[in-house]
């Protein structure tokens, strides 16, 4: 960001602490999506019957990482909904292909996660 628009970029050390504040401030955004909170309920009680079945750490990282996956292509669709709402208010279909495509990422996702976790789980 330009000094012109108000905003100075940070370097070195004061970039890390911006990162992590834009970082949060993206994680609280998110939390108002209702489909995020489910997900988060889901990585819950997924680590929790994993734990109590007694799977492995290295099923357990696994579901971690895909977790971390679907929660960042979850956050990646939500931005994705809000620019196609600041720039095309009006419904089109270019807006719907855009959004619909988001929401499919995060179903491919959301399936790989569900296989995953019967996979860790029964095998």
């Amino acid at each position: 960001m330009s000094e012109e628009s108000g905003f100075t970029k940070q370097t070195g050390v004061a970039h890390v602490f911006a990162a992590y504040s834009y970082s949060m401030a993206g994680a609280k955004r998110l939390w108002g999506e209702q489909a995020f909170r489910h997900e988060v309920q889901a990585f819950v009680a997924g680590l929790v019957i994993l734990l109590i079945a007694g799977v492995g750490i290295t099923r357990l990282l696994g579901f971690l990482v895909l977790m971390m996956l679907l929660f960042a292509v979850e956050a990646l669709n939500t931005a994705v909904e809000e620019v196609i709402d600041r720039i095309s208010p009006e419904i089109s279909t270019v807006g719907k292909h855009a959004k619909d495509l988001g929401s499919f990422a995060v179903f491919c996702i959301l399936v790989a996660n569900g296989a995953y976790f019967l996979w860790a789980l029964f095998f």
